[in-house]
């Protein structure tokens, strides 16, 4: 029988709308292949998905309905699957650049997914400034459940400019079941999981209804009333439009290092410490008073270790939400760092949070899977009282390639929650920090301010290692042809171009 949906999919196809899109996305900047005369174009990333769609079977079926919503959909092969549905090509006027780029992504972003085909669309965008392209993906949170489905992003990078082979491609779709055979599959299933059913039952009848519990409605009240008051304070609670605003923050990952020795913590904490400098003086320039006491609550989705697991794996590698107070009221940008190190140690302390050198260490690794799981969790857990959500996955610090085109930098898009404003995705990539910044249209129109304050809100960090760092090189010899701090090289803001 073909897989059901878990409640936690049916909650992300029930809870999308045309202001809430449930696809997360990735943006990946390109160069040339650095091996032979071809180049890349529309015809060579068809042929690569067709060659490595095998891996994730998931992006060849389709969501089927049950009769009568007895139970949740089912997973089955689409027969009228056709690649170049969903591998599309768009192009820049040449020399596109990347503010012309972002304006593609936020416009492909603002767009649902065809519920009718596989969840999934992937576009060439050919023309970027010095012969580059880009490759943005999108795919539905129900798609990528990390055990039975990674993302597609995860199967089409190598680690060397040379594709590995892959074997040949037999595959035929099964026809799809009847509606007797859909029937008997659910009481196939309430035999052996009858809670599993039962639940997904009750989620399809309330849906159809608009009916919950009692319990459910006095939560939402109780949790109304609780979040009403922060809600009127913050700016990052809006009505969300249907349309979207994208920009993209590169940063030195060495910057992050420097902090960290200077201050403890880990390169998370400072990353995320950056990030409520940016939201102090972001709301500073919207004129916004920012009383001691201020913070902005996100929603950090943290990887964990499996009990039974010593070193995590791309299928036992979990997930789960966690709730950081970004203090935006304090105003020395070290203490900021210190009372977020204090938050994330509680996660740290239960033995079971995974390092950033073990996740990069995992076989086949891409970021792409892991900001997909991490917007899951956050879909499903946050609540009316978060102000964002900010995803954070460190990536291989060394090249990798589609199809031997060396990719300079990745950016994540994370989807916005309902009443939210901005969404925040990080991916840490040979040497670079790369933000992706996903907002309102209409809320943010100032969201190039919030990118600005972003590097701004590094180079405050920096300042204040640069003192000590000052002392230490005065006592001793400076080795010849060695550069100070100053020429370190940092790029970073959303008008270099990427990878630059």
């Amino acid at each position: 029988m073909p897989d059901r949906l878990t409640s936690l999919d049916l909650t992300f196809l029930k809870a999308e709308s045309p202001a809430t899109p449930m696809h997360v996305g990735t943006v990946d900047i390109f160069e040339p292949p650095v091996h032979g005369d071809d180049g890349f174009d529309y015809e060579s990333l068809v042929a690569l998905i067709r060659d490595r769609i095998a891996f994730v079977p998931r992006y060849r079926q389709r969501v089927q309905q049950v009769p009568g919503r007895f139970a949740g959909p089912v997973w089955v092969d689409d027969e009228e699957f056709d690649i170049t549905f969903h591998v599309r090509r768009s192009a820049l006027p040449r020399p596109g650049t990347h503010a012309q780029l972002l304006e593609l992504v936020a416009r492909i972003m603002s767009r649902r997914l065809d519920r009718a085909r596989p969840l999934w669309e992937m576009y060439l965008v050919e023309g970027l400034q010095g012969d580059r392209f880009a490759i943005i993906a999108k795919s539905h949170q129900a798609l990528v459940d990390g055990n039975s489905t990674v993302d597609i992003g995860q199967v089409v990078l190598d680690s060397t400019a040379h594709p590995r082979e892959t074997p040949t491609d037999t595959w035929q779709p099964a026809h799809p079941p009847s509606a007797l055979e859909l029937l008997a599959g659910v009481f196939a299933d309430a035999t052996r999981h009858p809670t599993a059913v039962l639940e997904l039952a009750r989620a399809e009848m309330a849906s159809l209804t608009g009916s919950t519990s009692v319990r459910e409605v006095l939560g939402d009240v109780v949790g109304s009333l609780v979040a009403q008051r922060h809600v009127q304070e913050s700016s990052l609670h809006v009505k969300t439009s249907g349309q979207r605003r994208f920009t993209t923050v590169q940063t030195d990952l060495e910057d992050y290092r420097t902090v960290r020795a200077m201050h403890g913590g880990t390169v998370n904490d400072v990353i995320l410490a950056v990030v409520a400098g940016a939201f102090r003086a972001w709301m500073m320039t919207r004129g916004e008073g920012i009383g001691p006491t201020r913070s902005v609550r996100a929603v950090v989705p943290m990887s964990i270790r499996d009990d039974e697991e010593e070193e995590p794996t791309s299928l036992g590698s979990r997930v789960i939400a966690s709730t950081v107070n970004l203090p935006v009221g304090e105003n020395s940008p070290v203490m900021r760092l210190h009372q977020i190190s204090y938050q994330t140690k509680v996660h740290k302390d239960t033995g079971r949070a995974v390092s950033a050198r073990s996740l990069v260490g995992i076989a086949g690794f891409a970021p792409t899977t892991l900001h997909a799981l991490a917007a899951r969790v956050a879909t499903a857990t946050v609540r009316p009282i978060d102000d964002v959500v900010i995803t954070n996955v460190p990536g291989p610090q060394f090249p990798l390639y589609a199809a031997g085109a060396p990719m300079l930098a990745s950016y994540p898009v994370v989807p916005l929650m309902p009443g939210q404003g901005l969404s925040v995705g990080v991916t840490s990539y040979d040497g670079k920090v790369s933000f992706g910044l996903n907002a309102d249209r209409t809320a943010m129109p100032d969201l190039a301010v919030f990118a600005q304050c972003v590097t701004d809100a590094l180079d405050e960090l920096l300042e204040t290692t640069r003192g000590s760092r000052n002392r230490a090189s005065r006592g001793r010899k400076k080795p010849r042809g060695q550069t100070g701090a100053e020429g370190r090289g940092r790029t970073s803001g959303t008008t270099k171009k990427a990878g630059s």
